[in-house]
C-alpha cells in the first residue's frame, strides 16, 4: 500500500504574465522503505515536484495523500504541523544558520515540540553521534568542511524522526568521495525505514536508491526500479 500518492497533480506559475505549466498531470506511488532519485534537465520541474511532495508548494491542481492525509486540503497551520511531523528537508546550500553551533542548529525543530530540554540535547546528541560529529557539537558551521556541514543538516532533517526524507541536489556542492559519505547516510536512513526522494542530477547517486523517475518538460517520462 503507498504511503506517498498525487494524483494527477501539475503546478502552474505566472511568469511576465503568463502562464508557465511547471508540472503537467502527475500521478504516482511512494511506498514505505522506498528511496527515489528524481532526475531531469534544469527546469524540468524537478524541485517543484519535491517541493509539493514535503507541503511546501500547493499545487494548482490535483492532490498529495500522505499516510491517509490529504495534504493540500489542510489549513496552512495544520499543513506547518503536517511537515514538522512527516517530513525532513535537505538542501543543496546546507542552510545551517551560522552564527549557531552545531547542536543548536540540531535542536531548531524542536524549539516549539513541546519535548523538555534535557530530552532535546539527548535527542540532538543522539543523531549527531549517527552523522559521526559528536565531537563538533560545539563548532560553528564556518569551522566544518561541505560534507561535515551537510550531516549537520540531514541530523536536523531527522531530529524529529519523520517518516519522509526529501533532498535538494543534497550532494551538489561536494566532491566525489565526500558524496559517496553523505549518500550512504541516506542509504542508512533509508534502511531504517525511512522514505527517502533526492532530486540528483547526478548518475552515481543512483547506486544508492531503489527506484529513478525521469521528468522532462513537467512530466514523468519514466519510472524505472534499478
Amino acid at each position: 500500500m503507498s504511503f506517498v500518492e498525487m494524483q494527477g497533480v501539475a503546478k502552474t506559475y505566472c511568469s511576465r504574465g503568463e502562464p508557465v505549466l511547471a508540472v503537467k498531470d502527475v500521478s504516482l506511488e511512494i511506498v514505505e522503505g522506498e528511496s527515489v532519485a528524481i532526475m531531469g534537465p534544469s527546469g524540468s520541474g524537478k524541485s517543484t515536484l519535491l517541493g509539493m511532495l514535503g507541503g511546501l508548494t500547493a499545487p494548482s491542481s490535483g492532490k498529495l495523500i500522505v499516510d491517509g492525509i490529504d495534504v493540500y486540503a489542510l489549513a496552512s497551520e495544520q499543513r506547518a504541523l503536517f511537515r514538522r511531523e512527516y517530513v525532513g528537508f535537505v538542501f543543496q546550500a546546507f542552510q545551517l544558520i551560522p552564527y549557531l553551533t552545531v547542536l543548536e542548529n540540531v535542536l531548531l525543530p524542536l524549539a516549539v515540540s513541546g519535548v523538555s530540554a534535557t530530552k532535546q540535547k539527548r535527542r540532538a546528541s543522539d543523531v549527531l553521534h549517527r552523522v559521526g560529529l559528536a565531537a563538533k557539537a560545539s563548532r560553528l558551521p564556518d569551522e566544518l568542511s561541505g560534507g561535515e556541514q551537510q550531516r549537520v543538516a540531514i541530523a536536523r532533517a531527522v531530529i524529529n524522526e519523520p517518516p519522509i526524507i526529501l533532498a535538494d541536489e543534497p550532494t551538489g556542492n561536494l566532491d566525489t568521495a565526500t558524496s559517496g559519505e553523505v549518500m550512504s547516510l541516506f542509504e542508512s536512513l533509508n534502511r531504517e525505514g525511512r522514505i527517502v526522494i533526492l532530486v540528483t542530477h547526478e548518475p552515481e547517486n543512483l547506486k544508492y536508491v531503489y527506484r529513478c523517475i525521469r521528468i522532462r518538460d513537467g512530466e514523468v517520462k519514466e519510472d524505472d526500479i534499478l
